[in-house]
């Protein structure tokens, strides 16, 4: 068992978005630079993404929570996450299975649909063979499923967001992380349904912004999602992560209401 508490309905979205504008913006360069190796650690290549997605968000949400209280940061705290290397990964395996499996699946259906298509006669005479039916029937069956797991690991992915950074704070055995995230989640989840529309919103303007702004608009996001965690988990436990409490206006009226 774990002694960590959680706050219910302690999110304030608007103040997530507009802390993490300001904490992106005085240290413009460094968020920059690790929005976009985040980016392409965990978005540009599927398997090892998929494995370093606990280290490198916990190693953001260590930079993060230091920078919230004015302590020294530098580019080379991304890889702090590799401290705890192991419990990491596999809390951000289980937090993205869903996807995973989805990903895999999707690939599935795209491999059938070439196989299908190389055939002989697989041009205007194609799905009217038994086997080409069968085909048919499985890839529609398998873009189902896809677009089932798509829903359901958003779902899930959201449940769980707050189990890599309570691995890293806190040294939770990952089960205990994964349960502490679910039950804060779901005790938040207005908040953090407004806070996905809102870093949607942010995400829309970046790519707007002629592509370049996503490079921006990525750090804010990953940025406001740590600044939800703190808001929802204030309290201090390990004191080699976050060395003093945050400021009265850290969160906006949450914080100054604590």
């Amino acid at each position: 068992m774990n002694n960590v508490q959680y706050v219910s309905g302690a999110i304030n979205p608007g103040d997530c978005i507009g802390n993490a504008w300001s904490l992106v913006t005085r240290r413009f360069g460094l968020y920059i630079g690790i929005g976009l190796i985040t980016l392409i650690l965990i978005g540009c290549i599927p398997v090892v993404g998929s494995i370093l997605f606990g280290p490198i968000m916990g190693g953001f949400y260590y930079l993060v929570l230091r920078d919230m209280h004015d302590e020294p940061v530098e580019f080379g705290m991304l890889f702090k996450g590799f401290e705890k290397f192991v419990p990491l990964m596999v809390a951000g395996l289980i937090q993205t299975a869903p996807s995973i499996i989805a990903t895999v699946l999707q690939y599935t259906v795209d491999f059938a649909r070439l196989a299908g298509g190389a055939a002989p006669g697989g041009d205007a005479n194609f799905y009217q063979t038994p086997g080409d039916a069968a085909l048919a029937g499985i890839s529609l069956a398998l873009v189902i499923v896809v677009v089932v797991l798509s829903l359901f690991g958003a779902i899930w992915s959201v449940a769980l967001s707050f189990a890599v950074p309570l691995v890293l704070e806190h040294d939770l055995r990952v089960m205990d992380a994964l349960l502490t995230s679910a039950k804060a989640a779901f005790s938040n989840v207005g908040g953090l349904i407004v806070l996905i529309i809102l870093e949607a919103l942010v995400a829309i303007l970046g790519v707007i912004a002629l592509c370049v702004g996503i490079f921006v608009a990525l750090p804010v996001i990953y940025a406001a999602n740590v600044i939800a965690y703190r808001m929802v988990f204030p309290y201090f436990d390990r004191p080699n992560i976050i060395m003093a409490p945050p400021p009265p206006d850290a969160y906006g009226n949450f914080g100054q209401g604590m």
